[in-house]
């Protein structure tokens, strides 16, 4: 999954100076957007967007979407884009989903993204929660739109299946990274491959589920690189994608080695559309829920 937060403005120690395209005026927050933000506050739900600093938070919870963290917030793997805790996580809360449900609900979103860290240390990599939370919102929200952002579940189809299963509109996984960057990138027990199966599975067994992927750049990754990442994704028939600029979230993480132009990302958007997605969402502050709710509904008008 995506957890960077990207969108932090600090340089960090060793970075190469941002360029005129990544700075980014920020927005006057809506009567939606605090309306978010208090309740959420006063809920204690912790969202993604609020906790990354996102650039987008003040649009998308204007416009009724926002992004979720189940399963605690210490992830079993480290990957080294990455700024969320890495470490041995506490046990689940079985009232979870429950919670979620009632503070979504309590919300009043018509978009929503669950995502989580990874559980490679529970049986089931942490699946049959996931799928509750999904349910629980399924039961709770019934207009609910739900997009989820899932780790990789170790690559055991019935993990996936159970997820895919659970009553979601979008399966999310992200590849991160081109293929040659991947064990550089990423922690060792997540791969390429493995990403691209969890996809493809999720699609097999829920056809009329849409799937997703995100590709961080700036990594040192080329053009044609993203392009057969591009392609592979397509073979295994996702059907949105979102590309993003990689930023360096502390001194331990990765450096940043380039920052792809406005230009760039312009062609990877049009080359994602010849490939056939159903969207492609490319540019310096894109995440992997950017926009994530308007674009969904205006594939569905």
């Amino acid at each position: 999954m995506s957890c960077n937060p990207l969108t932090k403005t600090q340089l960090v120690s060793g970075d190469i100076k941002k360029p005129s395209w990544m700075k980014l005026k920020i927005a006057q927050p809506g009567l939606r957007y605090k309306k978010i933000r208090s309740l959420s506050e006063k809920l204690k739900l912790a969202t993604v967007c609020a906790s990354a600093m996102c650039p987008n938070i003040g649009e998308c919870w204007g416009c009724g979407t926002a992004t979720f963290m189940i399963m605690g917030g210490t992830c079993t793997r480290a990957c080294r884009f990455c700024n969320v805790n890495h470490g041995k996580p506490g046990p689940l809360d079985e009232d979870e989903p429950k919670k979620l449900a009632q503070a979504i609900k309590t919300l009043g979103l018509d978009y929503a993204v669950i995502t989580s860290v990874d559980r490679d240390d529970l049986k089931d990599a942490g699946s049959a929660h996931f799928a509750a939370c999904i349910k629980a919102l399924r039961k709770s929200c019934p207009k609910l739109i739900i997009e989820v952002l899932t780790p990789d579940f170790c690559g055991v189809k019935e993990n996936i299946e159970l997820v895919a299963r659970a009553g979601a509109h979008v399966f999310g996984h992200n590849v991160e990274t081109v293929k040659r960057l991947q064990k550089s990138v990423r922690d060792f027990r997540a791969n390429y491959k493995q990403s691209l199966f969890v996809l493809e599975y999720a699609k097999k067994i829920a056809p009329k589920i849409q799937t997703k992927s995100s590709i961080m750049v700036g990594l040192g990754e080329k053009p044609e690189e993203v392009l057969e990442a591009m392609k592979d994704l397509r073979a295994a028939k996702v059907d949105f994608l979102t590309i993003g600029q990689y930023l360096r979230p502390t001194a331990w993480n990765l450096k940043v080695v380039e920052y792809v132009t406005p230009e760039q990302f312009e062609w990877y958007h049009k080359e994602g559309l010849k490939l056939g997605f159903k969207y492609v969402a490319a540019g310096p502050f894109v995440r992997s829920s950017y926009k994530a709710g308007k674009f969904y509904k205006n594939l569905c008008k």
